[in-house]
């Protein structure tokens, strides 16, 4: 059996390749891992029950490392990694504001065909994970090693935006943070839907670390899948900050939250109040995973998850009635804004139940209230034009099944080293 070795380079090299089509394909076999999660059966691999839980330990100088196994019908994996927590996990309301640069001129750069992430955008203040995937076929031999990092953000960004491609505007996008998750959610959103965005707005602490990541997307190589977005920087040193975040956030049709942060990132009215709550966003939530972190005010949440109440007037978006997770358990384990905010299993559906929803299955959620469905608007109403909030903490079964397809189009385009009857 052949062991296939992917670098951090190689796995750049590979991610940086991947066409429209290559990361169609990596999505859906991602959703089916997904749903089989969710609702498989004890025939099926990926089914939740043969998912062992991860385990953590902290050490002395703040970093926590993850021990994250996982297993599907022919292969068995574990990811293992290393997160550091720096100074700079804190709340970015809790900053002063310093720039806020519009840029609406390509920025020359040079490039090579396929272009690779700017050391800054993976420095040594970052929260990244580092280490390593290990993949076993299933019966034990070896098939693949491949570094963790850039394989992460990745398979995080895909994640995402499985839900992303659903909804029906995605004109305005604005992100929290300027790292790798960062980096991937904004470049496949791109690349599965480049002519429809306008606009990306870019939120961090400072617009020099935000810098070379709008480079990036006005590079050379970016010109292909880029469309004519126009992207815009926001730092919190800036003097009218909090007017501003106000309007990137209301406007907004995505929020990817992508920072480690302690405290919720912006005030949770913003969204919850009259005007806020007018228009219908969907918000993905995967930078906290501790249950002291949060990117969202757990208010948000409440809200998100409460009744509809047939007296109001004003018009507001569908609700669901629930929280979409990547994992029940470890969400109401591990997941800051969940715990927080109070919520159960009632109030939470996994991602997987809604990847591939089936009509009889819909029907269903329907009657359970998912999705305002006692009212006009059903599930795919609310999913497609409502308000949805997805939260992840990260998987170790979309480490497995995402790492196994690289492994496999590593092999095809020649990339990486492999190491024949290891």
């Amino acid at each position: 059996m052949p062991l296939t070795v992917l670098t951090d380079y190689d796995v750049r090299t590979l991610l940086r390749s991947l066409t429209q089509a290559d990361i169609a394909i990596l999505q859906h076999s991602l959703a089916e891992a997904l749903h089989a999660y969710s609702s498989g059966t004890q025939d099926d691999g990926c089914c939740s029950m043969y998912q062992p839980e991860r385990t953590s330990f902290a050490l002395k100088d703040g970093s926590t490392t993850l021990f994250m196994p996982a297993r599907t019908s022919d292969a068995t994996g574990m990811k293992i990694v290393t997160i550091s927590e720096t100074s700079s996990l804190k709340s970015m309301s809790s900053l002063s504001i310093s720039s806020r640069s519009d840029s609406n001129s390509t920025t020359s750069s040079s490039t090579t065909a396929v272009d690779i992430p700017p050391p800054s955008i993976a420095s040594s203040q970052s929260t990244t994970p580092k280490g390593s995937l290990t993949l076993l076929d299933s019966r034990g031999a070896p098939r693949g090693l491949i570094n963790a990092e850039e394989l992460t953000a990745f398979r995080t960004a895909l994640a995402a935006t499985l839900i992303f491609n659903k909804r029906k505007h995605v004109s305005t996008i604005t992100v929290f943070g300027a790292g790798k998750q960062a980096y991937w959610h904004i470049r496949l959103a791109l690349m599965l839907r480049g002519p429809e965005i306008k606009r990306i707005n870019i939120i961090n602490r400072t617009f020099a670390r935000a810098q070379p990541l709008l480079k990036e997307f006005y590079s050379e190589e970016a010109t292909d899948w880029r469309s004519n977005t126009k992207f815009s920087v926001l730092s919190t040193e800036y003097g009218e900050y909090g007017r501003l975040l106000k309007e990137e956030v209301r406007k907004a049709d995505v929020i990817f939250c992508c920072t480690p942060s302690l405290a919720p990132l912006f005030p949770a009215e913003y969204l919850t109040s009259h005007e806020g709550s007018k228009k219908g966003r969907l918000i993905s939530a995967i930078g906290s995973y501790k249950p002291h972190m949060c990117e969202l005010h757990p208010e948000i949440l409440r809200q998100a998850v409460s009744p509809p109440h047939s007296h109001h007037h004003h018009k507001h978006a569908n609700r669901g009635g629930v929280i979409v997770v990547d994992s029940l358990d470890a969400c109401l384990k591990e997941a800051g804004e969940v715990i927080q905010a109070h919520l159960g299993p009632k109030q939470l559906v996994e991602l997987g139940e809604l990847c591939i929803i089936k009509k009889q299955r819909m029907k269903e959620m329907e009657e359970q209230g998912i999705g305002d469905a006692g009212g006009k608007e059903g599930l795919l109403e609310w999913l497609t034009k409502g308000n949805v909030i997805y939260k992840s903490v990260g998987l170790g079964l979309m480490d497995l099944v995402v790492g196994g397809d690289l492994v496999m189009l590593a092999r095809e385009k020649g990339i990486g080293t492999t190491i024949e009857n290891f």
